[in-house]
């Protein structure tokens, strides 16, 4: 075989390693952005129907086109809730976009009546007229929250039935619920509405200073209000 054919495969056996390795970089570079750039779709929110603190009934339907955040609270919570609503507030007062809302359920209806949920909103300081308190049949508000998959107390169960998650659902304005991906690609489902005693978020604490997953929330909120 003449000198300059061996020169050429000896090159072709070393080039077509690198443009192997080079495009399997660039296949994790692209997936690692689409991860970073798309938010995942867990599933259609769940149907709702309630009333707010103002006695409108308010549905899952009244609220396409926005994008809006879902948690479960109770006024009278003494612990995680008036972090969550603090939180909350703070992500309200970032948007400020009249295509955002937030609703809040009461798991607390015997107690949150209409008429208390409005005055709670004062309390908070509660601006946009698409931040809804909502209350009605205790039995339906446990239907609702099995269906968005976010736990609460068992009604028949007194010492536990006011004990809820601190979770918090993100749904766009076609009506799906969203998230983000975490490090290892893997949709986190929801988000954390508790703060913490690490920038990680790996412990909660009631009077911590980080609270990470209300930063991203409010990235994944711009996002999808684009």
């Amino acid at each position: 075989m003449p000198k300059n054919k061996k020169q050429n495969s000896s090159k072709t056996k070393i080039i077509i390693p690198i443009v192997i390795f080079a495009l399997l970089f660039l296949g994790i570079g692209v997936g690692m952005g689409y991860f970073k750039k798309n938010l995942y779709t867990v599933m259609k929110v769940p149907d709702f129907q309630l009333i707010d603190q103002n006695n409108k009934k308010i549905t899952n339907k009244d609220m396409l086109g926005k994008v809006y955040l879902v948690e479960f609270f109770f006024s009278r919570c003494p612990t995680i809730c008036p972090v969550m609503n603090s939180n909350m507030k703070a992500i309200e007062d970032k948007i400020n976009n009249p295509d955002f809302g937030i609703i809040s359920i009461s798991i607390d209806p015997e107690n949150d009546t209409p008429e208390r949920l409005k005055e709670h909103a004062k309390r908070i300081g509660v601006k946009s007229p698409n931040w809804h308190f909502l209350t009605g049949d205790r039995d339906y508000i446990g239907s609702v929250a099995d269906q968005f998959n976010i736990y609460i107390g068992d009604n028949e169960d007194d010492g536990e039935n006011l004990s809820h998650s601190g979770m918090i659902a993100l749904v766009d304005k076609d009506g799906n619920i969203r998230c983000r991906y975490n490090k290892d690609n893997t949709p986190i489902l929801y988000y954390s509405g508790l703060n913490y005693e690490d920038q990680e978020g790996k412990t909660p604490l009631l009077t911590g200073e980080y609270h990470p997953d209300r930063e991203i929330l409010i990235e994944d909120i711009e996002k999808l209000l684009k």
